[in-house]
This record gives C-alpha cells, structure tokens and sequence, in this order.
C-alpha cells in the first residue's frame, strides 16, 4: 500500500481535488491520508471542514495556520506556521508520496515542509499563470519543489519543462476540476432558489459575482470593489455574491459585499455555496462577473459568459466564453451588457473547453499507483536545459 498524502487548505481547492480523494480512497493498491489546514479550520469562511466529513472523507490531521488577519504581515506569518504544522504532521503520517494543488500561500508551506522528509512531491495545476497574484511566485515555487507534474494543459506543460523540469516527470492530465462535471446533478433554477434561500426575482437568471483580492495591487482592493459595484447597481440584473479567498484585504470585499446587501433588494450572498451548489449556479446563472479561475477553467463546460475583470488572471488560457475589462466602472457595465446579448451567448453553443475532458483524476491515479519511488531518479532532480538557441 502507497500512503498518499494530500493537503487541501481551502474551499477552492478542496471542490477540485474531490474527484481524485475519491478515486485515490477507492484504490485497492493505495491508501489516503488528507490534511486539512488554512481557511477549512476557520468559521468566518464556512467551517468547510464539515464538508469535507459530509462526503464521506476521513481527515487524518489538521494544520492550523492561525489566518488572523489578511495584511502581508499575517499572511507571511501564517506561512511560518503552516510550515510548523505541515512538517509536524508529516513526521506522523510518513506518507510515500504528497499531493499538493495549485498556487495558495498555505500549498508552498506544504510543500517547503516536505523537502528535507525527501517527500516526493505531486504538484497539479502548475505552468498556469496568474499574473495579478502574488500567487504566481508560490505556483511556480511549488513546481520546482515538485518531483512530478501533473498539469492542464500542453501548454502549461511546455513552461514547466521550460522551467527545468524533465519532460517524464509532466503529466498533460486536463483540469481536475473539470472531472466534478461527471458528478453533479443540474438543479432548476426554481430548485437553487430553494436549497439556498435566494429568493430571486421572478425565476430571472442572476449574474454570479466571484471577486478576489488582487495580491499584486492589494492597495487597490477597496476602489475596485467600489467600481464593480457601481456597475453591479446599474446593471439591473439580480445578483448572486460569494465570499472572497483568504487573501490580503479579503476582509474589505467582504464588507463591502455585506453593506451593499443592505441596499440592494435583488443582491443576495451565499458565503459558500460547495463545489456542487457553485457548479449549479453556474449551470443556471446567465453570466459570470469577477476574476475568479473558475470563470477561466470550468465556465466554458457550461457555456456560461464571463467578464473577467482585471489582471488577477493575467496570462490563462482563456476560453471565447470571457470577456476582459479593466477596473474602471464603465468598462464593467459594457462588459456585462455584451455578454448578457442573446447574440453573445447563442455563439457558445458550439464552445469546446480547453481544459480538458473531465478524465484527469484517473490519469493522475495512475501516475500515483505506477511511479517508481526511487530516489535517485524521482527524488533526486537534474536540471532540465532546453536545446542550444530555444527560449
């Protein structure tokens, strides 16, 4: 049996590792321990740790990065806890292989623990970019602390090998997320309106409004809520919030959100919808207004129009279902008329998503199940140079 350990530190992440906890939990050759750390343990973002339980998940540990505040120095703080907490946990599980995803502040911490365990690392979604984020330097961070890849797309592949990586370790395995559309039964909208309470008017499809902190502009955070809310207010549609990332300056979305509720009678606010209520509305919503990745990676499955708002996803692939704007009010508002156009959405149908085919998790199982755990060829990495001339 291969003990594999995999860390999820937030909601977003944990709705996309799903389908592959599944798979790994079912495998006869491999046995699962999940740690659960960061915002899961936190009840302001939902104690989305009970979610976790509620699908049937056994949480082997937990790390408790203490997010007390989202300023850089609480954040860099909590960076030196988790890396406490990680490598206090590794020392019991003592697991052959670690799974990491993505590019949070909390995953690198997971990651750094592992090394000096010579923990092979198995890192996803890595070659993405996000070029408003700060997140771009833990993204690319963890891949070269990672001893495979398992990424989404041949382009992201060839940055990794770009980076150095040698081209055996990169898997091209599509979008995990992507496996999640597999699984989730497509409510009505008349159904979303009752399991979440929201009451929207007259069955009127809303615009699903996801906006994270810019880490790279965080200073900014409190005027571009402003302007994406003045939009929001004359746009006229009914609207659906969900809460920010733990990010620095996450606290200034969410409290702006709240006070904009109190005066917008068709706004509601679902803090956390789990990944299946959030692929719902999506499914029903008639656009997406943000700058979250799902806009980028999963909307175009749903053909759902997205404006995508800023730099924060600077440098994704991005699918024809996305509409780029600046921060500025009107660019909003015009971005949000032209995807709500019947024109605009009847040019979707034929959309195929860019991300992959919804089959990544059992991919990846298979890498998890096959590698050979030598450490002189997995452990040990050798810098991968491309050929004299090529960039």
């Amino acid at each position: 049996m291969r003990r594999i350990c995999v860390v999820t530190v937030a909601r977003s992440d944990y709705g996309i590792l799903r389908p592959l906890l599944r798979r790994i939990d079912e495998a006869p050759d491999l046995e699962l321990s999940l740690v659960a750390a960061g915002t899961h343990l936190a009840p302001e973002f939902g104690n989305t740790i009970e979610e976790i339980r509620g699908d049937g998940f056994e949480i082997a540990l937990t790390v408790d990065l203490s997010l007390a505040s989202d300023r850089p120095g609480g954040i860099a703080r909590s960076m030196g806890l988790g890396t406490i907490g990680f490598a206090q946990a590794y020392e019991q599980l003592r697991p052959d292989l670690l799974v990491v995803l993505g590019d949070r502040f909390e995953m690198q911490a997971a990651a750094l623990a592992a090394v000096p365990f010579l923990i092979p690392i198995a890192h996803i979604a890595g070659g993405a970019l996000s070029g408003g984020a700060i997140d771009d330097a833990f993204r690319h961070a963890i891949t070269k602390l990672s001893n495979l890849h398992f990424v989404e797309t041949e382009d992201y592949a060839r940055r990794v090998v770009q980076m150095g990586e040698e081209p055996w370790r990169v898997h091209c395995t599509g979008a995990l997320g992507l496996d999640n559309l597999n699984e989730i039964e497509r409510l009505s909208l008349d159904d979303l309106d009752r399991r979440f309470d929201l009451e929207l008017e007259a069955g009127e499809p809303p615009l699903l409004v996801t906006f994270h902190p810019v880490t790279r502009e965080y200073k900014e955070t409190r005027r571009y809520m402003e302007a994406l809310l003045a939009a929001l207010e004359d746009c006229g549609r009914p609207l659906v919030f969900t809460y920010p990332n733990a990010d620095t300056n996450g606290r200034v979305i969410i409290e702006m959100i709240e006070r904009f509720l109190r005066d917008c009678p068709r706004a509601r606010c679902v803090p956390h919808f789990g990944t299946v209520g959030y692929f719902r509305l999506m499914s029903q919503a008639a656009a997406m207004v943000g700058n979250s990745s799902s806009g980028i990676v999963e909307a175009a499955s749903f053909k759902l129009p997205v404006v995508n708002i800023g730099t924060r996803q600077l440098g994704r692939l991005a699918p024809e279902n996305v509409v780029a704007t600046g921060y500025g009010r009107d660019d909003i508002l015009e971005g949000i008329h032209r995807v709500t156009s019947p024109d605009f959405r009847n040019g979707l149908k034929t959309l195929v998503n860019p991300y992959g085919d919804g089959h990544a998790a059992e991919r990846m199982v298979e890498v998890l199940r096959t590698v050979a755990l030598d450490e002189a060829r997995l452990i040990q990495k050798t810098f991968h140079d491309l050929d004299q001339g090529r960039v």
